[in-house]
């Protein structure tokens, strides 16, 4: 499997509260025959689930806490001395991670309930979710954590299905939907395909195979669009355009689209585009838009920036 599709199978677990296109045209089908109300229509129950998805007990506006970890022994808990201060809901000392070559193990403090898969938990090692696998999920209460590999670094991600951010959400702002940003676009492949850096907000960067320029035309000029991820059924992009940093948030959005079919075709619909995750929280790992993805364009659809953004 190569690094793309490797990739793939992380940011479709990871990233998906985007959710998949579902546009529901058949090979040949897609972009044609489209009225404005039943595009408008398709879209809003896209996003109604989008919102859904976000705002789930274990969606991303329940991410509170995001920690590095190096082969060492990390005390956790809500006491300001320990490694990794969780919310003040935790117990004060919850417990220790160790981190070794071969991974990390959770030791749970003398008095302190956590749980895995419903089972009391005081010892046990923690799976990450390299290669999309499914990591170990710890549950204390409304916080749950778990290891994530971002690539050759381990992290320790906390979530709370209590967070302030999900209690005080009030929804995303959007672009009026327009059947005009639903644009036919091909294949220009790449043979082979070609590695591609992908940089995160994190600080380090990736290499993904790219298989190839997806290209789409607006008002009679054309553009290139380069997926970071494909699989068999959709193809996930990170772009940014013009209103970024203004109407939208300056570190791009994320849109999926329809695997193109035999003849390279395939369509974006820029009213699915929405927001990444670390538009809700500074505790996210999210890829940006590399150069070639940037578009000297205003993409005038899709969600805007989140009224509740500060960082």
């Amino acid at each position: 499997m190569g690094a793309g599709a490797l990739l793939a199978s992380v940011l479709v677990n990871s990233l998906a509260c985007g959710g998949s296109v579902g546009i529901g045209a058949g090979v040949g089908g897609i972009g044609v025959g489209v009225s404005a109300d039943s595009h408008r229509r398709e879209v809003d129950e896209w996003y109604r689930g989008r919102i859904q998805r976000l705002t789930a007990d274990d969606g991303w506006l329940t991410l509170v806490g995001l920690y590095p970890m190096s082969p060492g022994r990390y005390q956790f808990g809500s006491a300001e001395d320990n490694d990794f201060v969780f919310p003040a809901k935790a117990p004060a000392h919850a417990g220790t991670i160790a981190v070794d070559s071969t991974g990390a193990t959770l030791e749970v403090a003398d008095g302190v309930q956590m749980e895995h898969d419903g089972a009391p938990v005081s010892q046990t090692a923690l799976a990450t979710d390299r290669d999309g696998a499914t990591p170990t999920e710890i549950q204390m209460g409304s916080i749950r954590f778990y290891v994530i590999d971002r690539p050759g670094t381990l992290y320790l991600r906390v979530k709370d299905s209590e967070s302030e951010v999900r209690k005080d959400f009030k929804g995303i702002e959007r672009f009026p939907v327009r059947r005009a940003w639903r644009v036919d676009a091909r294949l220009d492949p790449y043979d082979p395909p070609r590695p591609v850096t992908i940089p995160n907000i994190a600080g380090f960067e990736e290499v993904v195979d790219c298989p190839g320029a997806l290209v789409f035309s607006i008002d009679g000029k054309e553009y290139r669009l380069e997926p970071m991820s494909e699989s068999t059924d959709e193809w996930f992009i990170v772009f940014g355009d013009a209103t970024s940093g203004h109407d939208t948030y300056g570190g791009g959005r994320f849109v999926y689209v329809p695997a193109p079919g035999p003849d390279g075709r395939t369509v974006i619909d820029f009213n699915r585009a929405y927001n990444p995750p670390c538009v809700f929280t500074p505790f996210a790992t999210c890829p940006l838009p590399h150069r070639e993805n940037v578009l000297p364009l205003r993409v005038e659809a899709g969600e805007k920036m989140w009224g509740g953004a500060d960082h």
